[in-house]
């Protein structure tokens, strides 16, 4: 497939894709994909496919996906890779976060705010430094879909920064509707926050936050850095030069350091989030509804560690 695949919305956009390029679906069994996260040791991809309640492999050396871990009222969401080469994931229905230890034993990170259980982990983010980041909407409180349905016990939807020392846990912001996905910036100096509340909450929230991060890992600022014009921004990642690969309603978006929309990889379900991956970074593994998405690129994600 060509051109039809991307919409240059800018020049600039041009030096990011290969309109020849080929968007491949590498599988499409599935219900609500999300939770994308790249081994490169492995040469393998996970996901989420939350109503089904189970996570997913795809091997890059064979093409084969198979069932990584058919849960049990898990409804893993967020998936993300720390810097020793384990699985850290957002678990909706146990409504906790917790880590795949090199053996495949489970570690529980953190299940209760102050003693009360979370709504539902959604994302999450390792910074270089150990520090684990992530959101907690109520998606997966909401209904029996996504999770198990229940009462909030948290008075809000908050981000939430777990320390690798004392294992401590502080809100660090408090004034989100639905925070969802999240990433910093290539120098750690500022993060990244999305809030999909959409057209479902009066207050309407589809945009990226940006905020700046201080050495003891506050936040402050948290002005609007781009609004999404195809639905909500959900997952998104960077590239080695700062630009931000976003989920939306169409496809995918890229913005600009400066938040410009430039262009569009367009998909033909609704995208939840993205990776990349690939032995070289360059290749963008898309969660689309019911459908993983690649495509190989002549940029490069940002190495995290």
């Amino acid at each position: 497939m060509a051109d039809k695949d991307f919409e240059i919305l800018d020049e600039r956009f041009r030096h990011c894709i290969k309109v020849d390029a080929r968007v491949d679906r590498l599988w499409d069994d599935g219900r609500w994909t999300e939770g994308p996260a790249y081994f490169p040791a492995h040469r393998s991809l996970v996901w989420s496919d939350i109503p089904n309640d189970r996570m997913m492999r795809w091997d890059e050396t064979t093409g084969k996906v198979g069932v990584f871990r058919q849960a049990q009222d898990r409804y893993t969401n967020g998936n993300t890779v720390d810097g020793q080469g384990r699985l850290v994931s957002c678990e909706q229905g146990h409504r906790r976060l917790t880590r795949t230890e090199h053996d495949g034993s489970i570690t529980v990170l953190v299940d209760r705010f102050e003693g009360k259980r979370f709504n539902s982990p959604n994302d999450v983010v390792v910074r270089s430094d150990g520090s684990i980041w992530f959101t907690d909407p109520a998606y997966g409180i909401d209904s029996n879909y996504e999770g198990i349905e229940a009462e909030p016990e948290i008075g809000g939807c908050h981000v939430y920064r777990l320390d690798p020392a004392s294992g401590a846990c502080s809100i660090v912001a408090d004034d989100f509707t639905r925070p969802n996905g999240l990433a910093f910036s290539l120098d750690e100096s500022r993060l990244y926050i999305v809030d999909s509340a959409g057209p479902r909450f009066p207050s309407g929230e589809r945009h990226i936050r940006v905020f700046d991060v201080a050495d003891g890992g506050t936040l402050s600022g948290g002005g609007v850095f781009a609004v999404c014009t195809a639905g909500v921004f959900d997952g998104f990642r960077l590239d080695d030069r700062g630009r931000i690969w976003s989920s939306a309603g169409d496809g995918v978006h890229c913005l600009e350091p400066d938040g410009t929309l430039i262009g569009k990889i367009l998909i033909p379900e609704c995208v939840s989030n993205l990776c990349f991956g690939g032995p070289k970074r360059n290749r963008l593994f898309i969660t689309a509804t019911t459908s993983i998405y690649s495509v190989f690129m002549p940029v490069n994600g940002v190495k995290t560690f």
